[in-house]
């Protein structure tokens, strides 16, 4: 008995259903990306993401280190680690960063073979011009820019078109997590006003020093952003942050705009934005109880604004300012914020630099 045969259909030609998907829907999903790692990869896929990718509008930027352009690399890389002395110096020195090895091993796929992005070019302003529609821009460095003690928290976020336009300064001498069940016995009584051992002990110089240096780190990055605002005339926002969360530079639409409108002020001694006299309110705190279970001892709160910016805005100016300060920062620190925003106001003039 013969066995019986058996007809067997071809198998069916796979099929990349990635490719029913038209243009713009590729792109949404690109955007969702926005880190410009991933998105080099995507590019070295196929002909149609190498084209696409470049016309992506949210991108991420993460600088994994800062090489000096003279002096020791290595003590540029240890930003975290640096001495308040030479602590700014590092600002001042070429960014680099690894981010383009996805991109150097994109070819052209027209049949010329070169490095769509060649190596040599490492600097985020360089591999940003590949971008044709940026929008949103986020920038990420390797480390916040002021060194501090252990234990101690400062934050700051600036906001800049041409020159500084508002900046808030929230800092404590100690954040820590409180003891289940442990009651705070404060050994300063809190009567809302700053003690008198606040200007004896030291207390009103280390807010001095965090304000000067909060805005000395926000001026550097500000000067740093000069190239890459040039290029992407499709900017809508701009962010320039850091990876310990110190400090955020914001950029919108029309601080943007007014940025290219007008002339950059530049400090005479060093490579940034030149720092205008400045209004500043100071409100402090010594103790502060968060939520999550955390605490924050000698709690600062400045707000900063140029001196020569009371004239036009009025109540809307200074309702504007306060979203601002309030929205500044997550939680819990947007809790010890508006904490801070129901203290007594201490004003302080300063030059600029």
């Amino acid at each position: 008995m013969h066995p019986r045969a058996r007809i067997h259909a071809d198998p069916a030609p796979e099929f990349d259903q990635f490719d029913c998907l038209p243009d713009p829907v590729v792109l949404l999903i690109l955007n969702k990306l926005e880190d410009v790692r991933s998105l080099g990869r995507c590019a070295a896929v196929s002909k149609r993401f190498s084209g696409l990718v470049p016309l992506v509008s949210d991108v991420y930027v993460k600088i994994d280190r800062v090489v000096a352009t003279d002096g020791d690399a290595d003590d540029a890389l240890n930003l975290s680690s640096a001495k308040p002395k030479n602590i700014f110096s590092h600002f001042f020195k070429l960014m680099l960063f690894t981010i383009v090895k996805p991109f150097h091993s994109m070819r052209n796929l027209n049949g010329t073979g070169r490095p769509l992005f060649p190596l040599a070019q490492h600097s985020p302003v360089h591999v940003l011009r590949n971008f044709s529609d940026v929008w949103n821009l986020r920038v990420e460095l390797p480390s916040g820019d002021v060194g501090t003690e252990e234990g101690v928290l400062l934050k700051w976020r600036a906001q800049y078109g041409s020159t500084l336009r508002n900046c808030v300064i929230l800092g404590g001498t100690l954040v820590d997590r409180k003891p289940i069940g442990a009651e705070h016995e404060s050994s300063v009584e809190d009567n809302g006003s700053m003690p008198e051992s606040f200007y004896t002990n030291g207390g009103l110089k280390l807010r001095v020093v965090w304000t000067i240096s909060s805005l000395i780190a926000a001026s550097t990055r500000h000067y740093l952003l000069r190239s890459i605002i040039k290029d992407h005339p499709t900017l809508r926002s701009l962010v320039l942050a850091d990876a310990d969360g110190q400090g955020t530079l914001y950029m919108g639409m029309e601080q943007l705009r007014e940025f290219r409108e007008n002339k950059l002020s530049a400090s005479a001694c060093s490579n940034r934005t030149q720092v205008p006299a400045c209004n500043m309110k100071l409100k402090y705190a010594p103790y502060l109880e968060l939520p999550g279970g955390m605490t924050l001892q000698g709690a600062t709160l400045v707000v900063i604004k140029p001196s020569n910016d009371g004239g036009s805005g009025g109540h809307s100016s200074r309702k504007e300012t306060e979203a601002f300060v309030s929205s500044a920062f997550d939680e819990p620190f947007r809790f010890a914020v508006k904490a801070l925003m129901k203290r007594r106001t201490y004003l302080l003039e300063m030059n600029g630099f």
